[in-house]
């Protein structure tokens, strides 16, 4: 189910690729009418990019299905007058507009936030960049991997060996837009309250560093420099990843009794009174000798054998799964967090999309349709804001829309 938390809220989306697409994507989970503002002909870029060359070349890249879904779609020009006016319109029956250009570019084209205070003065207003709308680094173009390496985020990511190494995923993407859907969110609240818009200038860069808090905290109240572990714990042992048997396996033994109870499981009494493995400060100065130690008995079993074993216990503990099998877990399905639509491709079938992280009173959350054909709801949102049928086929005739 969609949930009907932002119902009756109207978001103007014109963002790309993902930070954008994927904030309002939260924001469509939630209940709201998001309206996909796209450039004519092209759209979103990511129309263009994903693993599925087929749907990459109908303008549908998996890149944008996977969190385009249960948004409208509209093309306006921006660089056309008429255009300009259509937008205009749009800006003035929306709640909030959302947008990552570079800072100034939605200025430059007449829609500054003075402008659209003036369109709409209980507008929420949200820009997202790489860096925000001002300092000396405003003006540079930034995708997710500039901003793993300037965050620091990379030098953090590996081991000593391999570090700075990208992590898999586009995690600063992804923070940055669940930052913006957030920020959104409280400016509603308080829209809500008095009826005043609210400007919001979201850097990704700000977003990466504060989702890093006690990583940057060792340094900024600690004084210690953070460095790339790998898959140690700084502030434990044994906590990593370890070699079983078959597969790898994830301990977390954060706690002194957590490790007594470790190594009653692993029936390896002898490493409770081993000087080197005492206390926890005595674990993370030998640390590699600690690892040596276990995985020489955790390589009797499995990881799943050792799983077991160790779930009753009360240690935490779980094997390290590939994304497929994380996405088939039991667990995963209890939760529905994965939906299925059908496909807007011509080829038909279905697709497989990642819903909301929140259950909403009890229930998943999950896109209401799939994601839109460029273009496909012209015709309807123009409609809603006054447009008749022939003039709507006369500002396509033009190339407004």
């Amino acid at each position: 189910m969609t949930a009907s938390l932002m119902a009756g809220v109207r978001v103007l989306d014109l963002t790309n690729v993902l930070a954008g697409p994927f904030a309002g994507y939260q924001l469509a989970l939630m209940g709201a009418d998001v309206i996909k503002v796209e450039i004519p002909g092209s759209g979103d870029l990511a129309r263009q990019l994903g693993a599925d060359a087929g749907l990459s070349d109908e303008n549908l890249g998996v890149s944008f299905l996977a969190q385009n879904a249960g948004k409208r779609s509209v093309t306006v020009n921006l660089k056309h007058e008429s255009g300009r006016e259509v937008f205009a319109r749009l800006v003035e029956d929306a709640d909030v507009l959302l947008e990552n250009f570079r800072p100034g570019v939605l200025d430059r084209l007449g829609f500054g936030w003075t402008q659209l205070q003036e369109l709409n003065p209980g507008l929420v207003y949200c820009a997202i960049s790489g860096f925000g709308s001002s300092g000396p680094m405003c003006e540079r173009p930034a995708y997710d991997q500039i901003i793993q390496g300037l965050s620091g985020v990379m030098s953090v990511t590996g081991d000593p060996g391999s570090a700075p190494l990208r992590v898999g995923y586009p995690v600063c993407d992804s923070i940055g837009g669940l930052a913006a859907a957030f920020v959104i969110s409280a400016a509603l609240v308080r829209k809500a309250r008095d009826g005043r818009g609210a400007y919001l200038d979201v850097s990704m860069l700000d977003a990466a560093l504060t989702s890093m808090g006690w990583v940057a905290s060792d340094y900024l109240i600690a004084g210690q420099e953070p460095v790339a572990m790998g898959n140690e714990n700084r502030t434990s042992a044994p906590s990593g990843c370890f070699e079983t048997g078959d597969g790898k396996l994830n301990i977390a033994a954060n706690k002194q009794e957590q490790f007594e109870i470790l190594c009653e499981v692993l029936t390896r009494p002898d490493l409770l009174t081993d000087p080197r493995f005492r206390s926890r400060e005595d674990r993370k100065r030998h640390r590699d000798e600690l690892r040596d130690e276990l995985e020489g008995t955790l390589k009797q079993r499995s990881a799943r054998e050792w799983d077991e074993l160790l779930l009753s216990s009360g240690v935490p503990a779980a094997p390290v799964l590939s994304v497929p099998q994380a996405l088939a877990s039991e667990q995963v399905r209890h939760r529905g967090l994965v939906t299925i639509l059908p496909s807007p491709g011509t080829r038909g079938g279905q697709i497989h999309l990642l819903g909301g992280p929140a259950h909403v009173d009890g229930e998943h959350v999950s896109p209401p349709y799939p994601p839109a054909l460029l273009g496909e709801h012209t015709h309807e949102v123009l409609g809603a804001i006054g447009y008749d049928d022939e003039a709507i086929e006369r500002l396509i005739e033009e190339g407004a829309v």
